[in-house]
């Protein structure tokens, strides 16, 4: 084996072992969120977006990015889609986090599954890109999932839906844009501090805030919380850079794998047989989708 076929393949472990990590963490976040459960969703999400952006600011230094963030700000067009894919970000952590807490982790790790999916349907509504066969039946099994569910259980998996709806605009706004991962996340933090800094000084003069208030574990959780936002971003953003899209397409399956086995092992979730078909549908799906990206990557 030649020196650069070694580098290579060290390379490729690294990577691996980086997106590993970055999966475990969002995969395993139920477990730290549910720590914070006497504290409301919309002030844990409060938290998060301050303390990440203290956490993100230096970060970016760090990595070389420092001229980039200045510059986005001369930018206005950027400016204004980083306000828009603010609120969705916001509005997919309020809601996932709030899942969690209310005993909804399945229908969370389902609409994490449903995501990809999603990408490729809004693909091809917004971006005019045509569904390929494959694909197509891999999208038509995901909504007959979802409509099962509906019709048998009478439950509409509205938050699963709407946390793959709006990471997938989420996505989507951000193609339109030529920023990169770290200082999109630290602009966007960036754009909540001010708003979030405000409610949560509000919410302390009301006496309802948590934060110095609920005891030292959960002032550190909530500290904490930028860990859990920047620290797998990091370790993507690591992997990305050493493995290829194949890869991290079917690495990504972890995270919503991770979520529903702590659903139905660890929080004893019901998962009654309309949802076994529902998951069965979205699982097939997704493995279409997967083999129908890894013949398309071949080719």
């Amino acid at each position: 084996m030649n020196n650069n076929t070694s580098n290579q393949t060290s390379t490729a472990h690294a990577g691996f072992i980086f997106g590993i990590f970055a999966y475990l963490i969002w995969g395993l976040s139920p477990i730290y969120w549910k720590e914070l459960h006497t504290v409301s969703s919309v002030q844990v999400v409060l938290h998060r977006i301050i303390w990440s952006f203290f956490f993100l600011l230096p970060l970016i230094f760090i990595q070389g990015h420092w001229s980039e963030f200045v510059q986005t700000f001369k930018r206005w067009k950027t400016l204004g889609i980083l306000f828009f894919t603010a609120v969705l970000i916001s509005v997919n952590w309020v809601l996932y986090i709030w899942a969690v807490n209310n005993d909804y982790v399945l229908q969370a790790s389902l609409g994490y599954y449903i995501n990809p999916l999603v990408n490729v349907l809004l693909g091809t509504v917004f971006l005019k890109e045509r569904l390929r066969r494959l694909q197509l039946i891999a999208v038509g099994l995901a909504f007959a999932g979802v409509l099962f569910m509906t019709l048998f259980l009478g439950q509409f998996p509205w938050i699963s839906l709407t946390l793959a709806f709006s990471f997938g605009f989420y996505a989507l706004t951000k193609k339109m844009i030529s920023v990169s991962s770290s200082v999109g996340l630290t602009i966007e933090t960036l754009i909540l501090t001010v708003p979030a800094v405000a409610y949560v000084m509000y919410l302390d003069a009301q006496g309802t805030s948590a934060f110095l208030h609920q005891g030292i574990k959960i002032d550190i959780l909530l500290i904490g919380a930028a860990l859990m936002t920047a620290l797998p971003l990091l370790l993507f953003t690591l992997a990305a850079r050493r493995l290829s899209l194949i890869t991290i397409g079917f690495m990504q399956y972890m995270a919503p794998t991770c979520i529903f086995f702590l659903g139905v092992l660890v929080y004893k979730e019901p998962f009654v047989y309309v949802q076994i078909v529902t998951f069965v549908c979205i699982w097939i799906a997704l493995i279409i989708f997967s083999v129908d990206s890894f013949l398309t990557y071949k080719r």
